[in-house]
């Protein structure tokens, strides 16, 4: 047990040191980047205050990078130090003495699922938020309840509230929809009720509506008026709406069941969200695998190891790895796998390829 607490306490360290320098270098890079995007309309301290939410999603989505990096530089210094010939001079294999680092990735993607997935959406969603806000204050905003589809929309005249008990896969056909029309200087003035709605050359148009004028000193049934149909104006487009769906990783895995319920309910379909929550439960696998196919390129002794030749192969090994992952999850994505082959397969397949690389180096 001292040795593997020994290799675990190793990989660990350099696990942590190249996270802290990954960490330094995507936060410059995401300052830069939103330094040119806002330029001089936002406050240097609000930029970093985006750049600073921003760093959690960008971590979060180069762990395996990192695993596989980390795994290289421990198993290269054990070779070098001729501490694995001394480890398999006591009768102890390679594969066992990968117990700790897989053991340590093992908790470790357990954490980022259980804990970092949350901290990841939360932030994300807040400098999503924060960016909308200082771009544009906010003019447009997309919402999915258990209480159905809510929109707002901005313009010269006010902005107006849309609500709809369902709607189409891309949101440009609404059922039993109501509008609440805002003066600009914030006052509701009109509300609307319509039995559809539907998206057409910068309007909305409403079939069977109901409008009631909210202005003072007006009796607002009195003066209501009834529309077969009625052009409402819009800045919305199909393409704005679909954009502001959002991402699945601004949904905290613990809430994506509860999420892909209500997108369904809403008439929307979710398969991309169900494809996310299954590959984020496979992640700690996945990232086991990684620090596996690392191992079994690199855990030779420095006088057998050509060591550039090794960190290169490893290196590459993991981004194809990686490649085949997103690829999987586009056709899960797609309709064309299953939500969970499209999720498991690539991690499995990635195990199953590490492990006959470690017994292969084992056994020649």
């Amino acid at each position: 047990m001292i040795l593997h607490f020994y290799f675990a306490r190793r990989f660990l360290w350099y696990f942590s040191a190249i996270l802290i320098v990954f960490a330094i270098f995507l936060a410059l890079v995401d300052l830069v980047e939103q330094l040119r995007n806002f330029g001089n309309e936002v406050g240097f301290g609000q930029v970093v205050q985006v750049v600073a939410l921003n760093l959690p999603e960008g971590l979060y989505t180069i762990l395996p990078l990192v695993m596989i990096l980390a795994s290289v530089s421990l198993f290269v210094a054990l070779g070098r130090s001729s501490e694995l010939v001394v480890t398999r001079a006591t009768g102890r294999s390679g594969l066992v003495a990968l117990a700790g680092p897989v053991a340590v990735t093992a908790i470790i993607g357990g954490l980022a699922v259980a804990m970092g997935n949350p901290i990841v959406a939360a932030t994300s969603k807040r400098a999503a938020d924060l960016s909308e806000l200082y771009d544009n204050g906010g003019s447009s905003v997309l919402s999915i309840g258990t209480e159905g589809l809510w929109l707002r929309q901005g313009g010269e005249q006010g902005q107006t509230v849309i609500r709809a008990a369902r709607t189409n896969p891309d949101a440009t056909l609404l059922f039993d929809v109501s509008f609440f029309a805002y003066a600009p200087q914030g006052g509701l003035v009109r509300r609307i009720e319509a039995e559809e709605a539907h998206l057409d050359s910068g309007a909305w148009v409403l079939t069977r509506a109901k409008a009631w004028p909210l202005t003072a000193g007006l009796n607002p049934e009195a003066n209501a008026a009834t529309h077969e149909e009625l052009r409402v104006p819009s800045t919305l487009t199909q393409d704005s709406i679909r954009d502001r769906f959002g991402k699945p990783s601004a949904i905290p895995v613990w809430d994506m069941r509860t999420f892909i319920q209500g997108l369904e309910e809403a008439g929307f379909s979710a398969r991309r969200y169900a494809v996310w929550m299954q590959m984020e439960l496979a992640r700690p696998l996945f990232l086991v695998a990684m620090v596996l196919v690392a191992a079994g390129v690199t855990m030779k002794p420095a006088r057998l190891a050509r060591t550039g030749v090794s960190v290169l192969t490893a290196v590459l090994l993991g981004f194809g790895l990686y490649y085949v992952r997103n690829f999987a999850q586009i056709m899960g994505e797609n309709g064309q796998l299953n939500p969970v082959l499209a999720a498991w397969i690539p991690p499995v397949a990635s195990l199953l390829l590490a492990l006959g690389l470690v017994l292969q180096m084992e056994d020649g």
